[in-house]
């Protein structure tokens, strides 16, 4: 049976769907106003993961991850550039798309947009002023009521007297409390703005989540996943608003990924140590990239650095490197088999990947051993699992990431190597390997000649 950590429970549970055979999960996406970082690419893989593998389970799944095109940072990048809004989302959406689907992230079922839903977040907004969960202000704003909801802090584990002792922002004066935080902005100049009860305005960020994931899915549904970041105070204000609403229970399950690290320090542009995707994919090909964030579990901190992307690469090369010797026979996954059994366990015990890599590698040693093309198969076929050994194996070891040595220029110089040896000159010939290893380029010799493949 499949195990979630609920991070509101603080354990693993068996996952029981609402509905049976059915899966409804919301991811929180991207705010679209610069190119997706490390920590995006993160939350992208991990849930595609997850995603896949509810699948592969026989599920049902309606998988929902919202894209936020309307917030001050999109703004004021906009007004900084001068373009429209429109302009400046639809870039940065195109981009993110690219990104994803490089990583070889499969679309969401649904990617609603924070614009295309004003009405369902003006309708909430009205329920929980109905309900005493919410008060308009008079500067036009409308702000939660954080102690009106005895269940606030439920999921970051600290008490409101705890968060309202942390609370370090001055408090608005128009705020009835230092915690409570804002429903609906009033309009303000040179921003876009939409009518509503309490006047013209545009949402606040924590609202747009609540009322998408209800649109979409109803007001009670299966899993719901984002970054550790997005725990408190997003996800926390998300349960408030959506039970303060609907009198009911919001989320069954509650995932959440782990922090991006760079050579051990938390990755910060104020650091200095901050990787957009597009950056990091101009040294290593994307699956490389989507390995080395599935190689680590969802739930730990995943530490970049060259050093381990690098490994990453090495690790990879090694199981395209037995596709390539031992070519796989098409077909199904034999889940009898010990090591599928295994990786099914493994995947089942809260998506522990690092255990389900483990017995790709034990495959790759055993199809090294017996040339075997079934279990060559097998590991193709449970490597697609998680979206990983898609690509040609050729294709892969002479990829481009690692040198920019032509593969014309490749191939001249085994044939001068080849020359060499027929020749005798073993100096030259042993210079000209030395000469493509230094390049990254490793040669294989066999009983059908010399083939190559990248580090």
């Amino acid at each position: 049976m499949l195990k979630i950590y609920n991070t509101l429970a603080r354990e693993k549970q068996i996952f029981v769907p609402i509905v049976a055979g059915k899966v409804s999960m919301y991811v929180c996406g991207m705010t679209v106003y610069d190119y997706c970082h490390l920590g995006h690419a993160r939350v992208m893989v991990v849930f595609d993961m997850v995603n896949r593998w509810l699948r592969a389970s026989g599920f049902d799944v309606t998988y929902v991850r919202n894209i936020t095109d309307i917030d001050d940072k999109i703004i004021n990048r906009a007004n900084e550039r001068g373009v429209t809004i429109g302009d400046l989302t639809a870039e940065f959406i195109a981009a993110m798309d690219d990104d994803s689907a490089k990583l070889g992230v499969l679309r969401p079922d649904i990617e609603p947009r924070a614009t295309a839903h004003i009405d369902d977040m003006v309708a909430m907004i009205g329920r929980l002023i109905e309900k005493g969960h919410a008060y308009p202000a008079a500067n036009g704003d409308v702000f939660y009521a954080v102690s009106s909801f005895d269940s606030y802090g439920q999921l970051s584990g600290k008490s409101l007297e705890d968060l309202r002792a942390g609370e370090r922002v001055e408090v608005d004066s128009f705020k009835r409390d230092s915690m409570d935080f804002v429903l609906w902005k009033a309009a303000k100049p040179n921003e876009p703005s939409w009518d509503s009860p309490w006047g013209k305005g545009r949402p606040g960020w924590h609202i747009e989540c609540s009322a998408m994931g209800a649109h979409h899915l109803g007001l009670h549904f299966d899993i719901h996943g984002g970054g550790q970041d997005l725990q408190f105070p997003h996800h926390e204000n998300e349960i408030a608003q959506s039970e303060g609403a609907h009198d009911c229970k919001f989320v069954n399950y509650w995932m959440h990924n782990g922090f991006v690290r760079v050579d051990d320090e938390k990755m910060s542009k104020s650091l200095g140590n901050f990787f957009t995707i597009r950056e990091v994919l101009r040294k290593y090909r994307p699956e490389v990239v989507r390995f080395f964030i599935l190689r680590a579990h969802y739930r730990s901190p995943l530490n970049y650095s060259d050093k381990h992307l690098d490994d990453a690469n090495q690790a990879l090369t090694r199981l395209y490197t037995t596709l390539k010797n031992v070519p796989p026979v098409a077909t199904g996954i034999d889940w009898t088999t010990p090591q599928a059994a295994r990786l099914k366990e493994a995947m089942d015990d809260d998506f522990n990947t690092p255990e389900a890599m483990a017995v790709l590698f034990e495959l790759a040693t055993e199809a090294n051993r017996s040339k075997s093309a079934e279990t060559s198969g097998q590991l193709s076929a449970l490597g697609r699992l998680m979206g990983l050994l898609e690509d040609d194996p050729v294709a892969f070891l002479q990829g481009d990431h690692a040198t920019d040595e032509s593969p014309a220029n490749i191939d001249d110089l085994i044939r001068q190597r080849i020359e060499a040896k027929k020749a005798k000159n073993f100096a030259e010939a042993d210079r000209i390997r030395k000469e493509l290893a230094d390049q990254g380029i490793i040669l294989e010799d066999g009983p059908q000649g010399t083939t190559w493949r990248r580090l």
